[in-house]
């Protein structure tokens, strides 16, 4: 039967964090538009450079508008509408991002699901908009086009990114054509198998 693989596909087969920080932006925009009157190109880009910081604690894509508006509030004091922001560092949000989460979500009244669809809406207008450069922002780790495309065992992507911008990045980037049917991304209902001790 031979070997099969399920890969998880941001920071291990994919570096995302330049488009989803870019995404993230946008969509944050568009979701407080008034938060970012008169926000300036040069404080957008520091917020991009920190989310390259601060990516590791995404589990999935929509937490990163989350964490754009927080750091635009750490910059903007007047326009705070978190209790965190003011006493808020990076190091603090690498340390206690599961903590904090749950208090600006509602402080913000937000909801997980009109984010991941928000956050999907603007990378599909990008996307339709000028594919190249949405292409452009992201990056296969060194080697992994090769061990797709050269892979004798099957090989399946389980990935927290929704599915079509795995496979477009597949097929774009990497040149390699895994069946939808093999990836499994967010909204599509998978399941993560635990090892189970089958002597309990």
């Amino acid at each position: 039967m031979g070997d099969l693989y399920a890969l998880d596909f941001d920071g291990i087969l994919c570096d995302s964090c330049g488009e989803s920080s870019l995404s993230a932006v946008k969509a944050a925009k568009v979701r407080w538009p008034g938060l970012f009157d008169g926000v300036d190109s040069k404080l957008e880009d520091w917020i991009v450079d920190q989310m390259f910081i601060i990516r590791p604690v995404v589990e999935t894509g929509y937490e990163n508008l989350l964490l754009v508006r927080l750091l635009l509030e750490m910059r903007l004091p007047s326009i705070r509408k978190s209790s965190v922001a003011e006493v808020l560092t990076i190091e603090g949000i690498l340390e206690n991002w599961s903590k904090l989460k749950p208090v600006i979500m509602e402080e913000w009244d937000e909801k997980r699901e009109p984010l991941v669809d928000l956050f999907g809406k603007v990378r599909d207008e990008w996307m339709e908009d000028d594919l190249a450069t949405w292409i452009d922002a992201n990056r296969f780790y060194p080697g992994v086009a090769d061990a797709l495309k050269f892979a004798s065992s099957k090989v399946y992507i389980v990935t927290t990114k929704q599915g079509r911008f795995a496979e477009a990045l597949l097929r774009e980037l990497a040149g390699v054509m895994i069946p939808s049917e093999r990836i499994y991304g967010l909204g599509t209902g998978f399941v993560c198998f635990l090892p189970v001790d089958v002597e309990k």
